[in-house]
């Protein structure tokens, strides 16, 4: 694996950290989208943007949704805009298969948090990029993540491969985790690792930490197997091309 080197310790509370890596060929072969396609690219971390309540909130709503499915194997998916959710070995429509019972495991309260979330996060990936927040678009899949060490039944549990955002969905331009759980404390392996040329670079996982980057193959990435514990995380997706835009979730 190279040398590893620790971008975010669990422990420290960093206010802004921002690192500029020269872009991927990615963006090249598709529609520029002048003010938001990369120019730069790079990747950040910040505890600034979310607190460790709020994270334990949305954490709240995740536990509450994953309640009523889950995987067989290791890893769990709650989508609150499409409504897919884990369950057994394949994904059902939580909106369709629960129906009126949604109003209640969720309240308008959980949304707006989630809304008001999304948007701080999006401000900041912004900010960072030099881009305008109005010309990002959230995109598909936007999801909550439940990660144990369970052995992996499908292929879908088996999310520590390497990969880049922008092969495996199209759409994403920039991408976002918000931690939800504690490394150490909540959990044990399960670290996001940037795999770049001799050397992986590390985020630590703690609750309320955002971990943002350009979705190219500038920034290459796995997580690490969870070895005990459950980790709860929730990707967030920017896209953009509207052609590609997804609306909040709204509780129906």
């Amino acid at each position: 694996d190279g040398v590893t080197e620790v971008l975010a310790h669990r422990s420290e509370s960093l206010q802004d950290k921002f690192i500029e890596i020269p872009c991927s060929e990615d963006y090249d072969s598709q529609k520029r989208f002048e003010g938001c396609t990369p120019r730069k690219c790079g990747r950040g971390v910040t505890d600034a943007v979310i607190t460790r309540e709020e994270a334990e909130r949305i954490r709240r709503i995740a536990e509450r949704g994953l309640s009523l499915g889950g995987s067989d194997g290791g890893a769990s998916i709650l989508d609150l805009h499409s409504g897919a959710l884990s369950l057994g070995k394949h994904f059902v429509n939580l909106y369709r298969y629960f129906g009126d019972k949604i109003q209640d495991i969720f309240t308008e309260e959980d949304f707006a948090l989630y809304r008001d979330v999304r948007q701080r996060i999006q401000q900041r990936i912004a900010q960072a990029f030099g881009i305008r927040s109005a010309s990002m678009y959230l995109t598909k899949p936007t999801f909550f993540s439940r990660i144990n060490n369970t052995e992996a039944k499908t292929t879908h549990d088996e999310y520590w491969h390497p990969h880049v955002d922008k092969v495996t969905y199209g759409s994403f331009d920039y991408t976002s985790l918000l931690y939800l759980s504690d490394y150490t404390e909540d959990f044990g392996g399960g670290r996001f690792v940037f795999m770049d040329a001799g050397s992986n670079k590390t985020v630590e996982p703690r609750a309320g930490r955002v971990s943002f980057f350009t979705s190219g193959s500038e920034n290459l990435h796995r997580v690490e197997k969870v070895h005990w514990g459950t980790r709860y995380a929730i990707t967030i997706s920017f896209t953009c091309n509207p052609d590609h835009g997804i609306g909040d979730p709204v509780l129906l």
